[in-house]
């Protein structure tokens, strides 16, 4: 590795310095002269941190080829996951499948909660997927509360349902 001058470093930063300034357009033309093939990206931020690091690589040197195989080793080594898993284990030993979750402060499927509020009585039945008031399906629960009072509620706090840990 050679030392650079004082003038061939303040040379690079400046044009480090200048990327933002650029168009993403620029950016292109830019990454395919300093890394030798076209950038597959748009991303301005990305195209600006590639060919800054480019930039100092070829000014200072890239990675030892001792780096450059501990990288590879490593990269063989890993399980890569390029895709989210279809099924999850959650709680252990009991399989979820995904968006099959249903939080624990919930009571069964055909429950009714109940709440005064604002001297009116509001049932709301517990369906499979949603909720029931007044012949009408929710969503959540959040959504009921939402309805009856006119203003965003959190609906566990609405009606009063108590956090997995059991504290209210």
């Amino acid at each position: 590795m050679t030392l650079k001058s004082e003038t061939e470093i303040q040379a690079i930063l400046s044009e480090i310095d200048d990327l933002p300034h650029k168009t993403v357009a620029q950016l292109q033309i830019q990454y395919l002269e300093v890394c030798g093939q076209p950038s597959r990206s748009n991303h301005k931020q990305f195209l600006i941190r590639r060919i800054a690091w480019r930039l100092q690589a070829l000014a200072e040197g890239d990675l030892s080829e001792r780096a450059r195989e501990r990288a590879l080793c490593l990269a063989n080594d890993a399980e890569l996951r390029l895709t989210a898993p279809q099924v999850s284990v959650w709680p252990p030993g009991k399989v979820a499948v995904r968006g099959q979750h249903r939080d624990s402060r919930l009571p069964r499927p055909g429950a009714v909660l109940t709440r005064t509020f604002r001297s009116r009585n509001v049932s709301v039945q517990v369906l499979e997927k949603g909720f029931e008031y007044e012949g009408a399906v929710y969503r959540s629960l959040s959504a009921v509360a939402r309805h009856v009072s006119g203003t965003q509620w959190n609906g566990f706090s609405f009606f009063g349902l108590q956090n997995s840990s059991g504290a209210k």
